[in-house]
């Protein structure tokens, strides 16, 4: 809990420092329109060296998010919490109980990543995460939570409202509650849950925002420590979609 906890402020802190930036967009929306303000607001609003990411990059990013290394970390640190907890009691303790909630965490992400790549796909949104170009630690810190609700699309990258990425933490949740979780679990219990997750993504956007990698790492490899989105010289991508 207190890492959630630890979460929520850092998204109060956020959205507090990305105020000054929301008032200066509605200021412009207000203002008249001329070819000099219509000409400079494109220059801010698209990323003239976004590519989108090809589909064996999209797959690649896919089977990573859902099957590799990270989400199993993550399984077993939050199994372990439940196992602390005792949650569910009906799990009981012991090597099969510790082993039935990491089963049930790691299926609740894999199902979440799942919605959120698939959506994704079929409304041609870019599920990628992209660094920020920015200076400072409260404007970084607000793209990255910002960027939990939005996705690019279009081949200019655009940034959009993004329903896969805001409904993905639920879709999870839900399938747990009704799937494999005790009976006396509702849907309040999946809402609960859903909200947890929509924090853990928070936190796993801000770690891929401030965390370095080096330029032959995995992580560069998988196409995220590219702040434009734009290809690694040494992956193999073709221009082609959260």
């Amino acid at each position: 809990m207190k890492i959630y906890q630890i979460i929520a402020g850092l998204v109060v802190i956020a959205s507090l420092a990305a105020l000054p930036m929301l008032a200066k967009a509605q200021s412009l929306l207000g203002s008249p329109v001329s070819a000099n303000s219509v000409d400079n607001t494109t220059s801010v609003q698209l990323d003239l060296t976004y590519k989108r990411p090809s589909e064996k990059t999209k797959i690649h990013r896919y089977l990573f998010d859902a099957f590799g290394p990270y989400p199993i970390a993550s399984a077993a640190i939050t199994a372990g919490i439940g196992q602390v907890e005792n949650s569910p009691p009906e799990w009981r303790q012991g090597t099969v109980g510790f082993s039935r909630r990491f089963v049930s965490d790691w299926g609740i992400a894999a199902v979440g990543t799942t919605t959120r790549y698939a959506l994704s796909e079929a409304l041609k949104e870019d599920a990628l995460y992209y660094r920020c170009d920015c200076q400072g630690v409260l404007p970084r810190l607000s793209h990255a939570v910002f960027s939990t609700f939005t996705a690019r699309r279009g081949e200019d990258g655009h940034t959009v409202f993004s329903i896969p990425a805001l409904v993905s933490p639920y879709a999870g949740a839900m399938t747990a509650i009704y799937g494999w979780y005790p009976r006396r679990y509702n849907v309040r219990s999946a809402l609960r849950m859903g909200n947890y997750n929509l924090l853990e993504f928070v936190g796993a956007n801000i770690s891929l925002e401030f965390l370095t990698s080096a330029p032959h790492s995995l992580r560069s490899r998988l196409h995220l420590n590219n702040g434009h989105g734009a290809p690694n010289s040494d992956v193999e991508l073709s221009s082609s979609g959260k």
